[in-house]
This record gives structure tokens, C-alpha cells and sequence, in this order.
């Protein structure tokens, strides 16, 4: 296939430029009207109860994408990780396209669409590791590479204007215990060919030297666990396989028998061992049999390691587990980072297990973990691999981009750019160029739907937690006089006593009554000029008495 005259190809990102998780990148190919599209990930990162309350999940917001849905010809997957599938089953009936990913991913994702009653309904097809995939005008190698998971691969992506080397998450490890090491040979055949543009990991640009092996953290977390009395707890993120397959071994190698607990952890080691993976692993004992046995001949590998609250390890800490409990004597490692944001909620974590006198050992203290990302190191050697022409940093925050921009310089790499979620970016042909801006954004999930980020229920929601709530119920006669109340109801705010509290209550209901009392006949028959009066009286009263602007509602029930 050749170029034509008209034809551009493009970089889009909608996630995961700007911060890290939630990615979806897209490129797009011919001429400006009639372009063709593949995605590339399609991830989700997670809410905070500070900044996002009740919210679980978020997503890109895909709907520029939307409108091409006729032009999308396949969504392509790296690797399973939730930052790049979990928004699979959601977005999917908004693309509808064709889903490509190798098997370990697809394991996971077929659990996924499960959940979202997708299974029959959505395209998947299984690439072999190191397979190739042609979809129009892109023809698609899998390279494998290392990473924290199972078939981490980075796509080459080859299209008439140019080869595109787009890395997904990576590292260098010489000994990843799973899975084969970085495909060096393919990578410099490809910096032959001529790489146009190579799109990478960002994440850890701030690290010097290299991130580190996970046959040396196998061997340094069986020693500890060989040092350890009582009940061993391990936490580590259960997607890292190669980590689990660490602690099952450790198990082993000191006379434990391990437990998997938490069902991330159940759901990964299933998957794992359905695509030949984990097939020499010792015995797992259910939970409620690991219970009986000797402290010292248990090894409970939990997921949790984040501090989420509804996660194995935290109701351990609380003491509500039906099948697990840890006490004095015990030991927690975690093999694990602190995920930005999650400080917090770990340190509560850690703390609720101190207070139960169980002793703790984190990555701070021992060599426990890992990362999976590039340090500057592995930056640098990937840079001498691929000797892309255009370097386009992804996969971070603004922060990390703009120095992994500044990473590139040193390394003279002809032209770089520095790409924002929603921009439109051109690669070829001419130099590389932001040629427009479309829609991006996130959207919410809430409960089982999904939301907008302006939505009124998440700003209600803010400000409940911020500012209270009052409730005003009253009666109005067919006369239009009030003959029940005004009740006050508040939620959220508190006085020094209880009778202060009960004065306040008390302005609270004088306040509503004389707004009402002040309404002319006509606005008394209107529902909506009743509530709107009260609400702002009320409203004035509570700040002058607490300092703050609660929700205020009002009912006006016609009798």
C-alpha cells in the first residue's frame, strides 16, 4: 500500500498523557475526511474518596472516537493491567470495534466482558506472542518486552508514511522469571528499518539507574520469609504473576503452605495457569483450612497492598476476615510501591497493623519490589535500540513528559513533542506538529452507571461532605397555611452541645416560617417559589450559625 498525497497519520491520546493510568492512544491514517482508526489500550485509573467520593472507577472519555466508530478497525491491547483494559467493558458498546490482545490479556479481558453481559456480543481475538496483525492501512507486530506482567508487548505499528514503535509499560530485566527477555534483536532490526516515531513509557523519567529484577527480589523475599515466626502475610499487586509465583515458591522453599486471599488474587492465578502459566506451583490451601494449620507453616499472599478498604488486607487489619486473622508475632511484608495518592490510606493501613503489635517490612526497608517501568537507565538504552526519529512521551503526568521531553534532547533526538490528553498530533508526513484539539476528558463511574464529571450528583456530593445538609419539611393547608412544622432535619454539623445544637435547630425553623410567612398569596400556591424562598433563608441562617452553605432541600407536602 502506498501513500497518497493526501494522506496524514495521526496520534491521538485520550488517557494517560497528563497523568499516569487510563490510557487510551489512538492512531488514525489517510487523508483528514476519511481517516482509519486503531486504538491502542483502553484503561481506567481509580477514584479517591477526597476528590472523587463514590466513585470507584474513571475513564477516558472517548467521544471523539465515538463519532469515527465507523472508521475504528480494531482495539489493539499491550498488556492486561487495569490502566490499559479496564475500560473495556464499559466503552466498548460506544466503539464497537474488533479487540486484539494475546492470550494472558485475553484471559482477563473475557472475565471482564463477563461482567458486562459482552462476552457473545464483542469481537476478540486471540495474537500469539510475537504475532502479527494486519488491520487497513497498519500492519502491527507484537514485540515482546518486560514488564510487572504476564506478555507485555510493545507494538510495532507500520503504516505506508512510516513505522511507529509504540513501547506500552516496559523495564529491562535481565531475569524476569516469567516470560522471555526483551526482544533487543527485533528492536534494533526495526531501528534499521527506520523508526519514525516511538511513543514511551514515562512513568518513572525522575529515576536514575535501572528499576531492578525480579530474580533478585525472589531470592532476597525467600530469605526474609526463611527469617520470619509466626503467620506470613505477603501483599503485592496480584497481577505481577512473576511476584506471586515468588511468594508460592518462598512458601515452599521455608516449610509454609500458601493461601491466596482476596479475589483479584484467585482471579489472576486462574488466569495465569489457564494460558500454561504457575503450572509447577505448590499446593494453595482455601482459606478456611490455612486457618487450623501452625502459625509458622502459613503464607497468606493478599491483595490489598494499595490500603483499599474493601481489599483482603484491610479487613485483616480490622479484624473482620472471616477465615484470616494477624496478631502479635505475625508478619506483614509488603512487596510493593506506594501508588501516588494512596499514602494515606497504606500508612492507616500499616498503623492498624502495628497497633496489633504484627510486625511490618515494605520495599523501604528490604529489597521486597520492584517497579515495572523504565528508569532513566533503561530509558537510555531503549533511545539506543529504537533511534526513533520523533519522540513522543506518554504514560505520565505533565511533569514526567515534559522531562522525559528534556531526556530526549540530551540524547539528540531529532524533534519531540510534548502530548496532552485531546490533542490532535501529526507524525507524518512533514515535521511533527499539533495540527488540532478535540474533546477529552473522564467520565465516572458511579455505582453501576456511568457519569459525566460535571454531573450535579457528584457536586452534591462534594458538598455534603464538606458543608452538611439541612432538610425542611412542612404541611401547607388547602388556605395555603402552614399546619405541620417546618421539621428541620440536619445531617453533617454539629454545635459544642447538645443544647446549642438544638437552639440552632430552633433558628433553623423560625427562619423557614418567616420566609414563608413573607410569600404574597400567589407565590404561597407555587411549590417551586415556597422551596426556593425557605431554601435561602435557611441557607443564610446556617452560615450565620455554622459558617458554612449546606445542601438545603425543602418539601412542601399539600394537604
Amino acid at each position: 500500500m502506498k501513500a497518497k498525497p493526501e494522506d496524514e497519520l495521526v496520534f491521538l491520546p485520550l488517557g494517560g498523557s497528563g497523568e499516569i493510568g487510563m490510557n487510551l492512544n489512538a492512531y488514525g491514517y489517510g487523508p483528514p475526511d476519511a481517516r482509519k482508526w486503531i486504538i491502542v489500550d483502553i484503561g481506567v485509573t481509580f477514584g479517591r474518596e477526597d476528590t472523587t467520593p463514590g466513585v470507584d472507577l474513571i475513564l477516558p472519555d472517548p467521544t471523539y472516537l465515538e463519532e469515527e466508530r465507523d472508521n475504528i478497525i480494531g482495539i489493539v491491547l499491550t498488556h492486561a493491567h487495569e490502566d490499559h483494559i479496564g475500560a473495556l467493558g464499559w466503552l466498548w458498546p460506544r466503539l464497537k470495534a474488533p479487540v486484539y490482545a494475546t492470550p494472558f490479556t485475553a484471559a482477563l479481558v473475557r472475565e471482564k466482558l463477563k461482567e458486562h453481559n459482552l462476552l457473545e456480543k464483542v469481537p476478540l481475538t486471540e495474537i500469539p506472542l510475537k504475532g502479527q496483525l494486519t488491520l487497513g492501512p497498519f500492519e502491527i507486530d507484537f514485540v515482546t518486552l518486560t514488564h510487572s506482567i504476564p506478555e507485555p508487548n510493545g507494538l510495532a505499528i507500520r503504516t505506508p508514511l512510516g513505522l511507529v514503535w509504540h513501547t506500552g509499560d516496559w523495564k529491562i530485566d535481565p531475569d524476569p522469571l516469567i516470560g522471555e527477555t526483551t526482544d533487543e534483536a527485533k528492536l534494533r532490526a526495526m531501528a534499521d528499518e527506520g523508526i519514525l516515531a516511538m511513543v514511551c513509557d514515562s512513568t518513572n523519567v525522575f529515576v536514575e539507574g535501572t528499576a531492578g529484577s525480579e530474580g533478585d527480589v525472589r531470592e532476597k523475599l525467600t530469605e526474609i520469609v526463611a527469617r520470619c515466626t509466626g503467620r506470613v502475610a505477603v501483599t503485592a499487586f496480584a497481577s505481577n504473576v512473576a511476584r506471586v509465583e515468588t511468594a508460592l515458591l518462598a512458601a515452599r522453599a521455608t516449610g509454609r503452605t500458601p493461601c491466596l486471599v482476596g479475589r483479584s488474587m484467585h482471579r489472576i492465578f486462574a488466569a495465569a495457569q489457564s494460558v500454561g502459566l504457575l503450572q509447577d506451583a505448590p499446593f494453595v490451601m482455601d482459606e478456611e483450612e490455612a486457618s487450623s494449620l501452625d502459625p509458622e507453616r502459613v503464607l497468606y499472599l493478599c491483595t490489598g497492598s494499595q490500603g483499599e478498604a474493601r481489599a483482603a488486607l484491610s479487613r485483616i487489619a480490622r479484624g473482620d476476615h472471616r477465615h484470616v486473622s494477624l496478631k502479635q508475632g505475625d508478619t506483614v511484608i509488603f512487596s510493593s510501591r506506594v501508588i501516588p495518592g494512596n499514602e494515606a490510606a497504606i500508612h492507616d493501613l500499616q498503623n492498624a497493623f502495628l497497633e496489633k503489635g504484627v510486625e511490618l517490612i515494605t520495599a523501604d526497608d528490604h529489597f521486597v519490589h520492584v517497579s515495572g517501568h523504565p528508569a532513566r537507565d533503561e530509558l537510555r538504552q531503549m533511545y539506543q535500540w529504537a533511534r526513533p526519529h520523533i519522540a513522543v512521551p506518554v504514560h505520565g503526568e505533565k511533569r514526567h513528559i515534559r522531562e522525559h521531553v528534556k531526556l530526549a534532547q540530551e540524547l539528540q533526538v531529532p524533534e519531540q513533542i510534548a502530548p496532552r490528553n485531546g490533542d490532535l498530533i501529526r507524525l507524518a508526513p512533514g515535521p511533527v506538529a499539533l495540527i488540532d484539539e478535540v474533546p477529552s476528558g473522564r467520565l465516572y463511574v458511579d455505582g453501576n452507571v456511568i457519569i459525566e464529571a460535571e454531573d450535579d450528583a457528584l457536586k452534591d456530593r462534594k458538598r455534603l461532605g464538606a458543608e452538611g445538609a439541612v432538610h425542611v419539611s412542612l404541611a401547607v393547608s388547602a388556605k395555603n397555611a402552614i399546619v405541620a412544622g417546618p421539621t428541620i432535619n440536619v445531617r453533617g454539623l454539629s454545635m459544642e452541645d447538645e443544647e446549642d445544637f438544638d437552639i440552632a435547630v430552633e433558628e433553623l425553623e423560625k427562619s423557614a416560617k418567616a420566609a414563608f410567612a413573607k410569600l404574597n398569596h400567589s407565590d404561597r400556591e407555587d411549590d417551586e417559589s415556597v422551596e426556593a424562598n425557605i431554601m435561602r433563608a435557611v441557607r443564610k441562617s446556617a452560615e450565620r450559625l455554622w459558617r458554612k452553605r449546606p445542601l438545603v432541600d425543602v418539601t412542601v407536602l399539600r394537604i
